[in-house]
């Protein structure tokens, strides 16, 4: 989440009517919650421009009681302002939000691959939270609700402090990626049900759809990667008869378009739900390196990957 409440957006340099009364809860709020359970094996990152500039990674940061995603960072980073009461960031390091050549920036963050949904200072740290800080250009969507570089959360830690149920879903049940999607989730000892595309599934499940772009784009969660960043968050789009994958920029430019034996892992949600991850390609082979890529040195620090057989590109790609 950026400087905004969901809906309400921050205007002229303050929150509308609305958005005050939250502001002043979260300023009751404060840094922290107090005296309460510690969340043990916590990490924060923070980057620019999408993951392409790492500026902090705490593996191990000082946590003193229940904490707050707000109290966390500000713990272990002295370099930090707020607006609004203290629950919104303002800078980082020295890097605000604001304009950069002439298209809008600001902080947003989540936590275990998803974007929160409220102020850093009303969010609890749960034991195990891998919390995400990024500040970027969201000239072309402030939503991008669930991302791929936090892996192997949320499958390991889930949501809200509690662990989802996960359903693989594959165009092809018995072929290999679907089998190497499998293979990867025990090897993390994370419990996965295997179905057809299209299975039913309660929405507080997190899906993976594995299988060509063409056997997977009507699946619930990749129609709205079919309509690119400003419908899902994702900066890559399939050509209509899916046999070209093109990866914009983040004004939503095209930059790269991978033709033949391409891949793509890419996450999205809907509202409150699960979020859905998409491990896809152009064809068998690009679905192949997909699932190749599954793991967590591909991914780290990626909104969305793109493969291809010359290696992994970033969705969106960063401003050179």
């Amino acid at each position: 989440m950026r400087g905004h409440v969901r809906g309400k957006r921050l205007v002229g340099g303050r929150p509308p009517l609305l958005a005050a009364a939250l502001v002043a809860s979260l300023a009751l709020v404060g840094c922290g919650l107090g005296a309460g359970r510690t969340p043990s094996a916590v990490q924060i990152v923070v980057t620019r421009e999408f993951g392409a500039g790492v500026l902090r990674q705490i593996d191990s940061p000082a946590v003193n009681g229940e904490e707050t995603v707000m109290s966390l960072l500000k713990r272990n980073d002295s370099a930090v302002t707020t607006r609004y009461g203290g629950g919104f960031v303002e800078s980082i390091d020295g890097v605000a939000g604001g304009q950069e050549a002439g298209q809008p920036v600001d902080w947003f963050y989540y936590v275990n691959g998803i974007q929160a949904g409220k102020g850093a200072a009303a969010t609890k740290v749960h034991p195990g939270d891998h919390i995400w800080w990024d500040h970027h250009d969201w000239s072309q969507t402030e939503e991008v609700p669930a991302v791929v570089g936090s892996f192997p959360e949320p499958f390991l830690n889930g949501m809200d402090g509690k662990r989802l149920p996960v359903r693989v879903e594959c165009a092809e049940v018995a072929g290999y990626a679907c089998r190497s999607v499998a293979a990867r989730f025990r090897e993390l000892r994370v419990p996965a049900g295997i179905a057809g595309i299209g299975a039913s599934g309660e929405p507080q499940t997190l899906h993976v759809l594995v299988g060509r772009w063409t056997k997977v784009r009507d699946a619930e969660g990749a129609r709205a990667i079919g309509g690119g960043p400003r419908s899902s968050g994702v900066y890559a789009r399939f050509s209509a008869d899916g046999s070209t994958l093109t990866v914009l920029d983040a004004r939503g430019r095209a930059v790269r378009t991978l033709t033949g034996d391409a891949g793509l892992i890419a996450a999205t949600r809907h509202a409150e739900d699960a979020p859905v991850w998409v491990i896809t390609g152009t064809d068998a082979a690009g679905v192949d390196l997909a699932t190749r890529a599954f793991e967590g040195a591909a991914l780290h620090d990626h909104f969305a990957v793109a493969l291809t057989a010359a290696g992994a590109l970033p969705a969106p790609v960063a401003a050179r």
